[in-house]
Parts: structure tokens; C-alpha cells; sequence
């Protein structure tokens, strides 16, 4: 059984809650308002990420996470950006990017779906996607 939108999802939202909690991580002790709009996006990635896992594995698919090698270096970009400018603007456009990224690539993958996809993982796509845009819409509040 072809899982490539199952596995998209989880990488997305793996590297998604993986950057919100580097964020969330920096910010900690400043007053940053951004700070609860983060959290509420760091907890739909999670629960992306949950259902997503649970279902590869359900299906006997190994489970991979992005490399040691890329997380070091969002890690790094994002300690960057918030020792240069921590306000929320910044941190708003930074995570905007990613989540624009992913929702450019989500696109093309519904797309190409093909017809004999799982029509549960397709929907889950579909509902990843709505939620990148939500969160889009929420963080650029911010900018």
C-alpha cells in the first residue's frame, strides 16, 4: 500500500512542531503575544502527528523522522532569527514560510494523488492543508 501522503504528513508535521517548540523554546520568559498562537499551532501539529504515526504504524510502516542533520539546522536558523529579532513579526514570518512551504507541497501531492489512494489518508491530507491555512491566517495577525 502506497503511504507517501501519510508519511508527507507526519515529516510536515514532525518538522512543524519540531520549529514551534524551538520557538517557543527561545521565547521562553519574554512577553512575546505570539507566544499563545504558537502553542494552539504546536498542538494541532501534534495532533497531526499522533494520528498520522498511529496509522503507518497500523499498517506495519516504519515511522521516519526528518535527520538529526536537518533538525540541527532548523534549530540553528531559528535561534538565529530569534537572537536578531525576537518580535512577533519576525517569528510570525518565519514559521509563515515554513508553513507555506508545506502547504505548496501538500497541494501538489493531493493533486497527484492517484485514484486507488486510501480515501482516509487523502482526507487527512485535505484537513493537514486546512489547517496549514488556518495557521497561516492566525500568524499573519502578527505581521
Amino acid at each position: 500500500m502506497d503511504c507517501e501522503l501519510l508519511e508527507k504528513i507526519y515529516k510536515d508535521a514532525s518538522m512543524g512542531h519540531f520549529a514551534c517548540e524551538k520557538v517557543l523554546e527561545y521565547l521562553k520568559g519574554k512577553d512575546n503575544k505570539i507566544i499563545g498562537s504558537i502553542e494552539k499551532v504546536r498542538d494541532e501539529y501534534s495532533s497531526f502527528l499522533e494520528m498520522s504515526r498511529d496509522k503507518l504504524l497500523s499498517l506495519d510502516k516504519k515511522v521516519e523522522d526528518e535527520s538529526t542533520m536537518t533538525k540541527m539546522m532548523s534549530s540553528m536558523g531559528i535561534f538565529k532569527e530569534v537572537i536578531s529579532d525576537n518580535s512577533d513579526a519576525s517569528m510570525a514570518e518565519m514559521l509563515v514560510q515554513g508553513l507555506v512551504m508545506g502547504q505548496l507541497e501538500m497541494e501538489k501531492r493531493i493533486k497527484s494523488a492517484s485514484d486507488d489512494i486510501d480515501k482516509e489518508d487523502l482526507n487527512m491530507a485535505k484537513e493537514f492543508l486546512k489547517f496549514q491555512k488556518k495557521a497561516e491566517k492566525e500568524l499573519k495577525k502578527y505581521l
